[in-house]
């Protein structure tokens, strides 16, 4: 078993959500809990009670971002030692004022490549995003 699972003999399930405004190509970022100067996406552990990963992506979102919207592309799965990834698109329709970890995290929205710049500290999160539909097309 490795140590980065914290004690699991299978890896996390991880939903992230990739929180859109197509209007105006920006991609909402907030900062980590744990390491508050670093900056990632919305995501979290898969709960029973959430039935399908989709939801959530959904769920985290609005816990850890305020974002209200609806999940409209499944982007990729991504494995790692201690966990797999699975990322969504998520089109953001309104933003709470106040929201469960309002207290804890700061938002911000960017472009795309300010948004991979921000994330690259951790690979799976710009990977992630390098295969959204925000991407620049090769």
């Amino acid at each position: 078993m490795s140590a980065g699972n914290k004690g699991r003999s299978t890896p996390r399930v991880v939903c992230c959500a990739i929180p859109i405004s197509r209007a105006a190509g920006k991609v909402l970022v907030i900062t980590s809990r744990k390491r508050p100067e670093h900056w990632v996406l919305p995501k979290g552990g898969w709960e029973p009670s959430d039935g399908v990963l989709e939801a959530a992506a959904s769920r985290e979102a609005l816990e850890e971002a305020g974002v209200r919207g609806k999940i409209t592309r499944f982007v990729t799965t991504i494995p790692s030692a201690s966990s797999t990834y699975h990322f969504y698109e998520l089109d953001v329709a309104a933003l709470d004022q106040d929201w469960l970890e309002s207290g804890e995290r700061r938002r911000e929205w960017v472009d795309y490549a300010e948004a991979v710049r921000r994330v690259s500290w951790k690979a799976e999160l710009a990977q992630g995003l390098s295969l959204s539909s925000l991407a620049p097309r090769r």
